[in-house]
């Protein structure tokens, strides 16, 4: 029997869930045409798809708990993203203000450290 769960997360931005899921090598997932460009899904084969669902606020992610079949459990998996999306909204965001990412460093707890960095032209 399947069981579908919705986990609700900050993911707003499409763009930096791409790139989020480039870095963390996660292939073939693909825009959901069906749903104007609102949705990824990640093919698992055997229709048991994962997806990230606009709901009008940020993306959720729906995944059939019995079929997951990854290396990693569903908390793991989304902790992971999340360290990517956020770096890639800070960065991105952050180079729209005129900043430059100077280093990126991943810390033995686990958490980043990014430095930046703008030279204010007078």
């Amino acid at each position: 029997m399947s069981h579908f769960t919705n986990i609700q997360t900050c993911f707003q931005n499409l763009f930096y869930l791409e790139k989020a899921l480039d870095k963390l090598e996660i292939p073939n997932f693909k825009t959901n045409e069906l749903t104007n460009g609102k949705s990824l899904i990640l093919p698992q084969g055997e229709n048991k798809n994962i997806s990230f669902n606009w709901d009008g606020e940020a993306f959720a992610l729906n995944v059939d708990a019995d079929y997951w079949n990854q290396k990693y459990s569903v908390n793991h998996f989304l902790a992971r993203i999340t360290q990517e999306y956020a770096t890639e909204a800070i960065v991105g965001e952050s180079q729209k203000q005129g900043f430059k990412p100077v280093e990126i460093k991943q810390n033995e707890d686990g958490s980043r450290t990014i430095s930046l960095q703008r030279w204010n032209q007078k």
